[in-house]
């Protein structure tokens, strides 16, 4: 019955939706966003913060180079950890509890970093802030998609993206003027904010239903789309396809197609982000920059930072318009040609300086002044990098993450994919150091240029175009039923 009505049921959805107004549905979204945002802060504090607490006169506090490393890298364990919690959290107290209490340990955390006394408090404070990272990455895609109708989702699930790069690069301009305890302070502003702008935002529609609330689920539709919008007919289809797609999670789901499939594109998204080779890429910018003569290494990583943010609002604008799928190919394309183009640079850097053996640490291609025209070539495989990141591969995959997965599952799912990313970036960082000791620098770089290509052709064959499709029917894609 719904294939022979396929169409006219599209021409209801669209004359429904001249009826939505967007204003306070993009208040919401703001309200939600400021969780990335604080994100953000968490994981640009670092590059500001370790030259200055490896140099502190304070000797409980000075950081050498291991502490250094783990400073910046703990963020990724309690992250990861904080993506299992925020999946149960997100089915048991709901979407806007959820992004409501992960406030708490990044204000704790932030706290805890700013009366530290020892290294250890330093690490502590990593931890907690990682933590409700984690819970943030999972819920806040998960809340806009389930509050977003399907005109402008891809729109308002990219400002997730673009909001962390926000945060980074304002945690890069506030270290230009700010000492690290300062630095902090100005942290926990954004968390703090968030914490105070949801208690008047409404939970999602989508979870009231299943928690049997309809009353309150119709108020929120109203709230978000405007008095007129038809809020029965809206939880009607909600409720019919949660009727489709039965009761809680068992192990037989796995079996189902609409759940192995989702979460198997999930995964592998998540993954393919962090083997893009974008933290090397960020190790290498500030050195990047110092041999293209930019001396300032401070003015360099807020440039690095700015472009991101600006090809990530260029995402932001055209990711209804062009598509998911044509974003992560041409993302792709780019990502594998700069990864491979770096590879070249440190491959004629190191035979410039006669290393017959092609063998050398991480920072032997960069530790010396190479050949005077290559440093373009840096430049410009850096850019093109960071254009094609921001582009595609940063935003889309926790986008499609927070589309695909049935209602039942999302929590476990979700979770799964955020474990997968964070766990995946704490190995490759971790492990970074040693493969570039074992490749060399140009074969590193060759290797990510090779998990580009094969994230290209993953692309292709298995991850579906989401535009322009409500959450219901992307579901009923997957399990191959008449959307």
């Amino acid at each position: 019955i719904l294939a022979i009505y396929h169409k006219p049921l599209r021409f209801l959805i669209a004359i429904i939706n001249c009826k939505v107004k967007n204003g306070k549905l993009f208040l919401a979204s703001l309200a939600a966003v400021l969780g990335p945002l604080s994100f953000g802060f968490v994981l640009g504090y670092s590059s500001p913060a370790i030259p200055e607490l490896s140099t502190i006169t304070d000797p409980r506090l000075r950081l050498d180079d291991d502490e250094a490393s783990w400073f910046g890298s703990i963020v990724t364990i309690g992250a990861a950890i904080g993506g299992l919690l925020g999946g149960w959290m997100v089915d048991k107290i709901g979407r806007k509890l959820s992004l409501m209490f992960c406030a708490l340990p990044y204000i704790f955390g932030f706290t805890i970093v700013i009366a530290a006394q020892n290294v250890w408090m330093l690490y502590l404070g990593r931890v907690l802030t990682g933590l409700a990272s984690g819970v943030t990455s999972l819920v806040v895609p998960l809340y806009i998609s389930e509050i977003a109708h399907e005109r402008v989702r891809g729109t308002m699930g990219s400002c997730v993206q673009l909001m962390v790069v926000t945060g980074i690069m304002g945690a890069y301009i506030a270290g230009m003027f700010l000492d690290w305890r300062w630095l902090a302070i100005c942290c926990s502003i954004p968390p703090t904010m968030m914490m105070v702008f949801m208690c008047f935002m409404p939970e999602t529609p989508r979870f009231l239903l299943s928690q049997g609330k309809r009353r309150e689920a119709e108020e929120a539709v109203r709230f978000l789309r405007g008095p007129d919008a038809p809020a029965e007919w809206e939880c009607a289809r909600i409720e019919d396809a949660s009727d489709n797609q039965g009761g809680s999670l068992g192990m037989s789901d796995l079996k189902d197609p609409g759940v192995y499939k989702p979460l198997g594109v999930g995964i592998m998204l998540m993954l393919f982000q962090q083997l893009t080779g974008i933290n090397a890429i960020m190790f290498y910018a500030e050195t990047i920059f110092e041999e293209a003569h930019f001396k300032n290494s401070n003015v360099a990583t807020v440039v690095v930072a700015a472009i991101q943010v600006v090809f990530t609002a260029v995402a932001a604008l055209v990711m209804d318009r062009a598509g998911r799928k044509l974003l992560l190919i041409l993302s792709g394309v780019s990502m594998c040609l700069s990864t491979a183009a770096f590879g070249v640079y440190f491959k004629l850097s190191s035979e410039t300086h006669g290393n017959s053996s092609g063998l050398f640490l991480v920072e032997s291609p960069l530790a010396e002044d190479p050949a005077a025209g290559l440093s373009w070539l840096a430049l410009a495989s850096m850019g093109f990098f960071i254009t094609g990141f921001s582009l595609g591969w940063g935003p889309i995959p926790w986008l499609v993450m927070s589309e695909i997965f049935p209602s039942r599952v999302k929590g476990f799912a979700s979770s799964v994919c955020v474990l997968t990313n964070w766990g995946s970036a704490f190995i490759i960082t971790k492990t970074f150091q040693d493969l570039m000791d074992l490749l060399t620098s140009a074969g590193t770089f060759w290797l990510f240029s090779g998990c580009c290509a094969l994230n290209i052709v993953f692309t292709i064959l298995f991850v579906p175009e989401t535009k322009g499709k409500s959450l219901e029917q992307i579901q009923a894609q997957f399990k191959g039923t008449p959307e």
